[in-house]
Protein backbone atom coordinates (compact mmCIF):
# COMPACT_ATOMS: atom_id res chain seq x y z
CA UNK A 1 0.00 0.00 0.00
CA UNK A 2 2.84 2.38 0.87
CA UNK A 3 4.65 1.67 -2.39
CA UNK A 4 1.42 2.23 -4.33
CA UNK A 5 0.87 5.66 -2.79
CA UNK A 6 4.57 6.55 -3.11
CA UNK A 7 4.39 5.66 -6.80
CA UNK A 8 1.09 7.45 -7.47
CA UNK A 9 2.23 10.59 -5.67
CA UNK A 10 5.77 10.28 -7.13
CA UNK A 11 7.00 10.60 -3.56
CA UNK A 12 9.36 7.63 -3.59
CA UNK A 13 9.18 6.63 0.09
CA UNK A 14 10.06 2.96 0.69
CA UNK A 15 9.49 0.63 3.66
CA UNK A 16 12.50 -1.72 3.39
CA UNK A 17 16.23 -1.09 3.76
CA UNK A 18 16.89 -2.39 0.25
CA UNK A 19 14.08 -0.27 -1.21
CA UNK A 20 12.53 -1.44 -4.48
CA UNK A 21 15.53 -3.74 -5.06
CA UNK A 22 14.01 -6.14 -2.51
CA UNK A 23 11.07 -6.86 -4.84
CA UNK A 24 10.90 -9.09 -7.92
CA UNK A 25 11.68 -7.89 -11.44
CA UNK A 26 7.98 -8.14 -12.27
CA UNK A 27 6.97 -5.76 -9.47
CA UNK A 28 9.84 -3.43 -10.33
CA UNK A 29 8.60 -3.24 -13.92
CA UNK A 30 5.03 -2.57 -12.76
CA UNK A 31 6.26 0.23 -10.50
CA UNK A 32 8.36 1.69 -13.34
CA UNK A 33 5.39 1.71 -15.72
CA UNK A 34 3.10 3.38 -13.19
CA UNK A 35 5.75 5.96 -12.29
CA UNK A 36 5.84 6.86 -15.97
CA UNK A 37 2.04 7.01 -16.17
CA UNK A 38 1.77 9.28 -13.12
CA UNK A 39 4.20 11.67 -14.80
CA UNK A 40 1.54 12.37 -17.45
CA UNK A 41 -0.70 15.44 -17.35
CA UNK A 42 -3.99 14.44 -15.71
CA UNK A 43 -5.90 16.35 -18.39
CA UNK A 44 -4.85 13.55 -20.77
CA UNK A 45 -6.66 11.02 -18.60
CA UNK A 46 -9.70 13.28 -18.36
CA UNK A 47 -9.85 13.49 -22.15
CA UNK A 48 -9.51 9.70 -22.41
CA UNK A 49 -12.31 9.17 -19.88
CA UNK A 50 -14.43 11.58 -21.93
CA UNK A 51 -13.62 9.40 -24.97
CA UNK A 52 -11.84 12.29 -26.68
CA UNK A 53 -9.00 10.03 -27.76
CA UNK A 54 -7.84 12.07 -30.76
CA UNK A 55 -7.61 15.21 -28.67
CA UNK A 56 -5.77 13.39 -25.90
CA UNK A 57 -3.17 11.77 -28.14
CA UNK A 58 -2.65 14.96 -30.14
CA UNK A 59 -1.03 16.67 -27.16
CA UNK A 60 2.55 17.36 -28.19
CA UNK A 61 3.93 17.33 -24.65
CA UNK A 62 2.79 13.72 -24.23
CA UNK A 63 4.81 12.47 -27.20
CA UNK A 64 7.86 14.52 -26.27
CA UNK A 65 7.63 13.06 -22.75
CA UNK A 66 7.46 9.50 -24.09
CA UNK A 67 10.23 10.28 -26.56
CA UNK A 68 12.55 11.48 -23.81
CA UNK A 69 11.89 8.32 -21.80
CA UNK A 70 12.47 5.98 -24.75
CA UNK A 71 15.61 7.80 -25.92
CA UNK A 72 17.08 8.07 -22.41
CA UNK A 73 16.35 4.41 -21.68
CA UNK A 74 17.98 3.30 -24.94
CA UNK A 75 21.07 5.47 -24.47
CA UNK A 76 21.66 4.38 -20.88
CA UNK A 77 20.91 0.70 -21.58
CA UNK A 78 23.44 0.68 -24.42
CA UNK A 79 26.00 2.46 -22.24
CA UNK A 80 25.65 0.13 -19.22
CA UNK A 81 25.22 -3.12 -21.19
CA UNK A 82 28.68 -4.40 -20.20
CA UNK A 83 27.83 -4.04 -16.49
CA UNK A 84 24.95 -6.53 -16.61
CA UNK A 85 24.71 -10.20 -17.65
CA UNK A 86 22.04 -9.60 -20.31
CA UNK A 87 20.55 -6.85 -22.45
CA UNK A 88 17.25 -7.36 -20.61
CA UNK A 89 18.86 -6.51 -17.27
CA UNK A 90 20.44 -3.38 -18.74
CA UNK A 91 17.12 -2.21 -20.22
CA UNK A 92 15.28 -3.09 -17.00
CA UNK A 93 17.66 -1.06 -14.84
CA UNK A 94 17.71 1.80 -17.32
CA UNK A 95 13.93 2.04 -17.77
CA UNK A 96 13.27 1.87 -14.05
CA UNK A 97 15.75 4.60 -13.21
CA UNK A 98 14.68 6.86 -16.09
CA UNK A 99 11.02 6.54 -15.01
CA UNK A 100 11.99 7.21 -11.41
CA UNK A 101 14.08 10.30 -12.14
CA UNK A 102 12.02 12.01 -14.87
CA UNK A 103 8.89 11.74 -12.68
CA UNK A 104 10.94 12.83 -9.63
CA UNK A 105 9.79 9.76 -7.68
CA UNK A 106 13.31 8.93 -6.53
CA UNK A 107 13.12 5.14 -6.24
CA UNK A 108 16.37 3.30 -6.97
CA UNK A 109 17.50 -0.25 -7.70
CA UNK A 110 21.27 0.09 -7.77
CA UNK A 111 24.10 2.50 -7.07
CA UNK A 112 24.26 4.55 -10.26
CA UNK A 113 27.57 6.03 -9.09
CA UNK A 114 29.06 2.86 -10.62
CA UNK A 115 27.55 3.65 -14.01
CA UNK A 116 29.59 5.34 -16.79
CA UNK A 117 29.75 9.14 -16.87
CA UNK A 118 27.58 9.28 -20.00
CA UNK A 119 24.70 7.52 -18.23
CA UNK A 120 25.01 9.80 -15.22
CA UNK A 121 24.94 12.83 -17.51
CA UNK A 122 21.71 11.62 -19.15
CA UNK A 123 20.24 11.12 -15.67
CA UNK A 124 21.09 14.69 -14.70
CA UNK A 125 19.54 16.07 -17.89
CA UNK A 126 16.21 14.33 -17.27
CA UNK A 127 16.40 15.39 -13.61
CA UNK A 128 16.14 18.99 -14.78
CA UNK A 129 13.50 18.29 -17.45
CA UNK A 130 11.08 16.55 -15.11
CA UNK A 131 7.58 15.28 -15.84
CA UNK A 132 4.63 16.77 -17.71
CA UNK A 133 2.79 19.84 -16.44
CA UNK A 134 -0.35 18.94 -14.53
CA UNK A 135 1.11 15.70 -13.18
CA UNK A 136 2.32 14.75 -9.70
CA UNK A 137 5.93 14.93 -10.91
CA UNK A 138 8.33 17.81 -10.37
CA UNK A 139 11.17 19.32 -12.37
CA UNK A 140 11.18 22.16 -14.88
CA UNK A 141 8.36 20.42 -16.82
CA UNK A 142 8.37 19.11 -20.38
CA UNK A 143 5.92 21.78 -21.57
CA UNK A 144 8.29 24.59 -20.54
CA UNK A 145 11.19 22.87 -22.29
CA UNK A 146 9.12 22.65 -25.49
CA UNK A 147 8.08 26.31 -25.29
CA UNK A 148 11.64 27.51 -24.70
CA UNK A 149 12.91 25.36 -27.57
CA UNK A 150 10.29 26.79 -29.92
CA UNK A 151 10.96 30.34 -28.77
CA UNK A 152 14.71 29.86 -29.31
CA UNK A 153 14.10 28.43 -32.78
CA UNK A 154 11.85 31.40 -33.59
CA UNK A 155 14.50 33.92 -32.50
CA UNK A 156 17.20 32.21 -34.58
CA UNK A 157 14.84 32.24 -37.57
CA UNK A 158 14.25 35.96 -37.10
CA UNK A 159 17.99 36.58 -37.10
CA UNK A 160 18.16 35.07 -40.58
CA UNK A 161 14.83 36.45 -41.82
CA UNK A 162 14.13 39.59 -39.73
CA UNK A 163 11.09 40.60 -41.81
CA UNK A 164 9.23 37.36 -41.15
CA UNK A 165 6.35 37.33 -38.68
CA UNK A 166 6.50 34.17 -36.60
CA UNK A 167 4.51 32.94 -33.63
CA UNK A 168 5.06 30.10 -31.21
CA UNK A 169 2.39 27.41 -31.47
CA UNK A 170 1.66 24.35 -29.36
CA UNK A 171 -1.05 21.80 -30.10
CA UNK A 172 -2.25 24.04 -32.94
CA UNK A 173 -2.78 27.05 -30.67
CA UNK A 174 -0.76 30.27 -30.72
CA UNK A 175 1.01 30.81 -27.41
CA UNK A 176 0.34 34.21 -25.89
CA UNK A 177 3.33 36.52 -25.40
CA UNK A 178 2.61 36.74 -21.66
CA UNK A 179 2.91 32.96 -21.36
CA UNK A 180 6.32 33.02 -23.05
CA UNK A 181 7.35 35.92 -20.86
CA UNK A 182 6.36 34.12 -17.65
CA UNK A 183 8.17 30.97 -18.84
CA UNK A 184 11.35 32.97 -19.47
CA UNK A 185 11.09 34.66 -16.07
CA UNK A 186 10.59 31.27 -14.43
CA UNK A 187 13.75 29.98 -16.15
CA UNK A 188 15.81 32.96 -14.95
CA UNK A 189 14.57 32.54 -11.37
CA UNK A 190 15.11 28.78 -11.58
CA UNK A 191 18.74 29.20 -12.68
CA UNK A 192 19.32 31.98 -10.14
CA UNK A 193 18.01 29.97 -7.19
CA UNK A 194 19.95 26.91 -8.35
CA UNK A 195 23.22 28.87 -8.64
CA UNK A 196 22.76 30.54 -5.24
CA UNK A 197 21.88 27.25 -3.54
CA UNK A 198 24.87 25.54 -5.13
CA UNK A 199 27.16 28.36 -3.98
CA UNK A 200 25.90 28.12 -0.40
CA UNK A 201 26.17 24.32 -0.35
CA UNK A 202 29.74 24.45 -1.66
CA UNK A 203 30.74 26.17 1.60
CA UNK A 204 30.24 22.78 3.29
CA UNK A 205 33.38 21.49 1.54
CA UNK A 206 31.56 18.76 -0.37
CA UNK A 207 32.81 17.53 -3.74
CA UNK A 208 31.56 19.06 -7.00
CA UNK A 209 29.33 16.14 -8.05
CA UNK A 210 27.69 15.78 -4.65
CA UNK A 211 26.93 19.48 -4.18
CA UNK A 212 25.72 20.00 -7.76
CA UNK A 213 23.46 16.96 -7.85
CA UNK A 214 22.19 17.53 -4.31
CA UNK A 215 20.92 20.98 -5.31
CA UNK A 216 19.52 19.58 -8.58
CA UNK A 217 17.73 16.78 -6.72
CA UNK A 218 16.19 19.17 -4.21
CA UNK A 219 15.17 21.98 -6.54
CA UNK A 220 13.52 19.43 -8.83
CA UNK A 221 12.11 17.41 -5.91
CA UNK A 222 13.81 14.22 -7.10
CA UNK A 223 15.42 12.97 -3.90
CA UNK A 224 18.61 11.08 -4.79
CA UNK A 225 21.45 12.70 -6.69
CA UNK A 226 24.95 11.38 -7.32
CA UNK A 227 28.07 11.05 -5.23
CA UNK A 228 27.37 10.96 -1.48
CA UNK A 229 23.67 11.67 -2.11
CA UNK A 230 23.20 8.84 -4.62
CA UNK A 231 20.50 6.13 -4.35
CA UNK A 232 22.47 4.22 -1.70
CA UNK A 233 23.66 7.35 0.11
CA UNK A 234 21.92 10.11 2.07
CA UNK A 235 22.21 13.73 3.11
CA UNK A 236 23.64 13.04 6.59
CA UNK A 237 27.14 14.07 5.46
CA UNK A 238 26.09 17.70 5.27
CA UNK A 239 26.56 19.86 8.35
Amino acid sequence: LNISFATAGTGGFGVTNAGIASYSNYLQTVIAVFMMLFGINFSVYILILAKKFKQAFRIQELWVYFGIIVLSTALIAFNIRSLYPSAYDAVHQSFFYVSSIITTTGFGLTDVNNWPEFSKTVIMIITFIGAMAGSTGGGFKVSRVILLFKETRKEFSLLIHPRNVKTVKMDGKTIDHNVMRSTSIFLVLYIGIFALSWLVLSLDQTDFVTSFTAVAANINNTGPGLGMVGPVGNYSEFS
